[in-house]
């Protein structure tokens, strides 16, 4: 038995209980580990919500680092005791062990620790897909991250500008334009202003050519607003609300995307280049993105602080 979260119904955090959860020996393939650490993101609440298909067995968490316990029939490149983390389904991270598909696993370096791994793979994975894939961010280019001082922000922010291009951002609160500014923003804008006429501005009047939009709600419209021709915005989520539908004819030769990187990371080759890019980048950026750590029988209140935007950084559950 191993302990696990669970969600007992949808609905608020109260949902979540402690349980003792059955795991056995892994089977042909698979491999059996111990997390150290475990990534707590908004796809979790929305699991939880039900705005997303939950889990079979109701155990939320798609990231997670540790070690390698057990391994199955026939597994090769992986034995017990190494290192490895993982982001992406399937879902069931909140819990002490686990038993997963070895493909789903990424060998993790020495110098790179677990809290470092299981606080930015997904966030990171995110950020290669929409500065890689997206669009293909270099010298020249200007991208626009709002939420700058959260944990995918944090990451975006100092990848942008590892490219060479010019990061602005916005924040929701004063004491954050710091850490949006430490992690590599060239202009911070606090969203409590009429923000999109100061990305225009910062922008030297051009806007943006790719939006990461992490909010919804109506700031959305305004995102667009805030585009060079022939721009993307990426609609990452949203927390402030949904967005309100968009007529077609009055997107000013701008594109815009809803890209997932659960779909990205389905794919084993995306995954793996993409793994392979996010372990270069950490091991070049040595960053702490871990803004709150909870022990794991606290998932509830780490969920409900991510929720109500009382974190920076990344949260981590800690078994």
């Amino acid at each position: 038995m191993t302990q696990a979260i669970c969600m007992t119904a949808i609905g608020g955090t109260d949902v979540l209980k402690v349980i003792d959860h059955p795991i056995g020996e892994p089977g042909p393939g698979e491999a059996r580990i111990r997390h150290a650490a475990i990534g707590v993101n908004f796809i979790d609440i929305y699991h939880r919500m039900g705005r997303y298909p939950q889990p079979a067995n109701g155990i939320l968490g798609v990231e997670g680092a540790g070690t390698v316990e057990a391994v199955g029939e026939g597994v090769t490149g992986f034995s017990p005791g190494m290192r490895v983390a993982y982001a992406g389904a399937p879902v069931g991270a909140y819990v002490e062990d686990r038993i997963l598909p070895t493909e789903r696993l990424i060998p993790l370096p020495d110098d790179i620790a677990f809290e470092r791994a299981a606080g930015t793979f997904l966030r990171g994975l995110t950020a290669q897909m929409l500065l890689h894939r997206v669009r293909k961010i270099g010298p020249g280019d200007t991208v626009l991250v709002h939420a700058g001082a959260g944990g995918l922000g944090q990451i975006l922010l100092r990848w942008g500008r590892r490219l060479g291009a010019t990061m602005i951002t916005t924040v929701g609160h004063a004491d954050k334009v710091e850490i949006a500014r430490a992690a590599g923003a060239h202009h911070v804008i606090l969203r409590t202003q009429a923000w999109w006429e100061q990305v225009r501005e910062a922008s030297g009047g051009r806007g943006a050519d790719l939006a990461c939009d992490g909010i919804g709600g109506p700031a959305f419209a305004r995102t667009l607003d805030c585009l060079a021709p022939f721009g993307i915005a990426a609609s990452l989520g949203e927390p402030a609300g949904p967005i309100a539908p968009i007529a077609l004819d009055t997107l000013r030769s701008v594109l815009v995307g809803r890209p997932s990187v659960m779909a990205y990371v389905a794919d084993p080759a995306h995954y793996a280049t993409a793994a392979a890019d996010l372990v270069d980048f950490l091991r070049a950026e040595p960053f702490d993105p871990v803004g709150a750590t909870y022990p794991l029988e606290q998932a509830a209140r780490a969920q409900d602080d991510l929720e109500h935007g009382r974190t920076s950084g990344s949260v981590l559950l800690i078994p």
